[in-house]
């Protein structure tokens, strides 16, 4: 079975500026620390990063919000890291906010090949603005249309050389979901065993979505 092991030099030449990441991780759990560390080192920059949150300060995508490389951010929750709040106030940076299943379903639709979905949720709010209202049997649903992405970047706890990935516990979170999303899938690990090793009950995201892998460093 061919083996989807890269080199940090082959990942690294699929970055470019104004592309779209999806990335896992709550407040920076499950996000891959190895491979954002390779986004920032890149250079790269007009990047529209789609995720649960912009982590806490140095932790995560933060760095690149930080260093004004990021121009969208598409996430449920912004309130544990200052600097998305004081862009977005500034207009320095679009901040799409959105409710947090409708964020996960908008990726799924995506993944799925669906051309969106309904939702009763934010029906009369903000997250109303700018968005199709439709009443079907007498309740009123908004139209939420998927979300797909040029690159995710995922974490996982253990993989095996032909991608197959297990993830443990919380840094499961959006990980499997983004990994059927995107059009190059690139995974960190923190343990990479033959084909073999890893039980195929515990596969959660199956090596055919994963485009390359790499070891995470050590620390």
């Amino acid at each position: 079975m061919k083996s989807k092991v890269m080199s940090k030099d082959d990942i690294t030449r699929h970055f470019r500026d104004g592309m779209s990441v999806m990335f896992g991780g709550f407040m920076g759990s499950g996000t891959p620390p190895t491979i954002m560390k390779m986004l920032f080192e890149s250079g790269v920059k007009d990047l529209t990063l789609i995720g649960n949150d912009t982590a806490i300060p140095g932790i995560g995508v933060a760095p690149l919000i930080e260093a004004g490389r990021v121009k969208k951010v598409i996430a449920s929750h912004i309130g544990l890291n200052p600097e998305t709040g004081r862009q977005m106030m500034a207009g320095e940076m679009d901040v799409e906010l959105v409710p947090q299943g409708t964020l996960v379903e908008r990726i799924r639709a995506g993944g799925s090949g669906l051309g969106g979905f309904l939702t009763p949720t934010g029906v009369g709010t903000v997250v109303e603005q700018g968005k199709q209202r439709m009443t079907i049997d007498g309740r009123d649903y908004l139209l939420e249309m998927p979300l797909k992405a040029d690159l995710a970047v995922i974490h996982a706890k253990r993989g095996d050389t032909a991608g197959n990935l297990y993830y443990r516990r919380s840094a499961r979170n959006f990980n499997p979901i983004i990994a059927l999303a995107a059009e190059q899938v690139f995974a960190e690990v923190e343990e990479l065993v033959n084909v073999g090793d890893l039980d195929p009950d515990m596969v959660m995201t199956p090596g055919m979505l994963v485009s390359g892998l790499i070891k995470g460093d050590e620390s």
